[in-house]
């Protein structure tokens, strides 16, 4: 039921990015974090029993997923998502960061374009800088507490640039939007027209409020299944990120080889056991825990929105349609960044994402993380409640 999340799992001496972490990261010891993508809450039960198994067996040789992982896989995309997806199509990956700069390594030359629409997930900035292309950004519009896109400045980036890749991110991070079809038919018909190939990340798509549906790109229309790459994985949706395992989609087989050959360069090649394990039991049998989930996330949805109406009115909440993470508008606060920085980590003792990471479109906003036990993100705002009415 939902209130198993309300357990309080201590997490630290586990080597747990998030917890473990803190000094060598520049923050305080005992700082309570609330930033990186990952869930305070255990995986499921049916996925930590099949861990055991394999580890109780106790031999860990070379190993290779078979037609029931692809089956779990496929069941998984048709009923979730209402996605057909021919098993020929799978393509496996340690991660979809790692698919993503191995696609501008094999769709780009260095130089070439690659266009984001920032405030985005960080690491598509830096796969693109470190490997050498040109970083092109089709800025979010931001108005009236929501974003949207601007078509005009999108298709002209594009022709301007001769862009040769476009890097989606579906639902969006962090600003928590889930694109409508007429937003994402109007992104995908531009890209159509200049021949630029989608690389959509989509890792979030199984964590959808009510009044939002997510559309997987690929399916909206044929060409868009010809000319992308749909980045999928079990990683946030149940909190594996640690065991290394995504499932990136590819229909056209030219694309998927060039891909294909490019991980064969990396020199690598299967998967990690208790990734593929962990996969396969996932989306065998997590789809009740993931209902419990969701619901839970909505309560800590719904307890942050209060919270900030009645006692924090000087923060702007980007009401989220997607994702378990949140974007915050500190602007109001009249802060710097390294300011607004500062009272965080040092008077509130919270450790968020600053905006800046995603973009100087971020700047006075902050990215705090709800999946975790309600008490926890309770004390969260308490402490950040105390250090704004102190200002």
């Amino acid at each position: 039921m939902a209130n198993r999340f309300d357990e309080i799992i201590d997490r630290k001496g586990t080597l747990s990015l998030k917890y473990d972490f803190a000094v060598q990261r520049g923050k305080p010891e005992g700082i309570l974090p609330l930033w990186v993508a990952d869930m305070d809450f255990q995986t499921p039960i049916e996925v930590r029993e099949a861990l055991i198994r394999s580890a109780e067996h106790g031999i860990f040789g070379y190993s290779e997923s078979g037609r029931a992982y692809e089956d779990v896989l496929i069941n998984w995309f048709k009923t979730r998502l209402d996605w057909i997806v021919d098993r020929k199509w799978l393509v496996k990956t340690p991660g979809v960061v790692y698919a993503i700069a191995l696609a501008i390594r094999a769709f780009t030359q260095q130089g070439d374009a690659v266009m984001i629409q920032k405030p985005v997930y960080y690491p598509f900035s830096h796969v693109i800088l470190d490997n050498n292309r040109k970083l092109v950004n089709n800025a979010l519009v931001y108005q009236n507490g929501s974003y949207s896109i601007d078509f005009d400045d999108f298709e002209k980036k594009i022709v301007d640039n001769d862009v040769k890749l476009f890097l989606l991110c579906s639902p969006h991070n962090p600003v928590g939007r889930v694109w409508t079809r007429e937003e994402l038919t109007g992104m995908g018909d531009i890209c159509m027209k200049h021949g630029v190939i989608v690389v959509s990340d989509e890792i979030h798509a199984d964590f959808i409020y009510p009044g939002s549906t997510h559309h997987v790109f690929s399916k909206l229309k044929p060409e868009y299944q010809a000319r992308s790459i749909i980045c999928t994985a079990p990683s946030k949706t149940f909190n594996l990120a640690g065991l290394q395992v995504s499932n990136i989609v590819i229909a056209d087989p030219v694309i998927r080889k060039k891909l294909i050959k490019e991980i064969h360069k990396t020199g690598y090649s299967q998967l990690n056991t208790m990734g593929l394990v962990a996969c396969q039991a996932a989306y065998r049998y997590g789809a009740p825990w993931l209902e419990d989930l969701l619901e839970y996330l909505i309560g800590n949805l719904s307890f942050l929105r209060d919270f900030i109406k009645d006692r924090l009115p000087q923060i702007r909440l980007v009401e989220p349609q997607g994702t378990y993470l949140v974007w915050l508008d500190f602007s109001a606060l009249g802060l710097s960044q390294d300011a607004l920085d500062e009272l965080l980590v040092k008077k509130a003792n919270l450790w968020l994402d600053s905006g800046t990471m995603f973009g100087e479109e971020g700047i006075g906003f902050q990215r705090i993380n709800i999946a975790c036990p309600r008490a926890i993100l309770e004390k969260a705002l308490l402490q950040l409640e105390s250090a704004v009415k102190a200002l």
